[in-house]
């Protein structure tokens, strides 16, 4: 009998691990064709731009440019508010093409929570661009927070893909945004960045 209730506690106490599972998939950013632009300068007010790019099933990716920087939202964004805080790296920017996206899968519904994104930073003296993963909490439809939850350089870091998958999975949705951000350099340091939040 003891060997038997002990037999239903072990299935019972696994079942919610086997029930929930984290993959990865991976989307594109493309400007001429998965974006639309909502808003960009006029002649003689400089060079920025707003887009709205397609993300991961209906979750979109809000793209701000501007002075050669970019910020990236991953999400819905707060209510009414497509110009969510300015979340970048000082000197001047590029992100890469292609989207991490990290998904909890339970009870048959797959939720994106959170992002990691190659970007390519200089260093503002001419040198070898510094390539950063960026995780990024995904902002939900009802909750509507997101922001970066930590920074792995991946110039000179063994096993940054890890590392950032580690940060996304172990952090990322229960971060606060306005908290520190982690922070994996290796042997490169990470270039200074911007978080423009009240």
């Amino acid at each position: 009998m003891r060997s038997l209730i002990a037999a239903a506690l072990t299935l019972w106490l696994a079942a919610p691990s086997a029930a929930q599972e984290i993959v990865s998939a991976y989307t594109d950013i493309d400007a001429d064709s998965t974006c639309s632009t909502f808003a960009a300068a006029a002649e003689g007010e400089g060079d920025w731009s707003n887009m709205v790019c397609a993300g991961y099933r209906g979750y979109p990716v809000v793209v701000h440019y501007g002075d050669l920087r970019e910020s990236v939202f991953y999400g819905f964004p707060p209510d009414g508010d497509l110009a969510p805080a300015w979340e970048s790296f000082s000197g001047f920017n590029r992100t890469g093409p292609r989207i991490e996206w990290r998904i909890e899968r339970q009870d048959g519904r797959e939720t994106p929570f959170a992002t990691i994104h190659r970007w390519f930073v200089a260093d503002g003296e001419g040198g070898p661009e510094t390539e950063v993963l960026v995780v990024e909490k995904v902002g939900q439809i009802h909750g509507r927070e997101g922001c970066v939850v930590g920074y792995v350089v991946a110039s000179g870091n063994p096993d940054a893909n890890g590392k950032a998958r580690r940060i996304a999975d172990g952090q990322a949705r229960d971060f606060a945004c306005g908290d520190q951000p982690t922070i994996d350099a290796g042997s490169v340091p990470l270039r200074e960045f911007v978080h423009d939040r009240p």
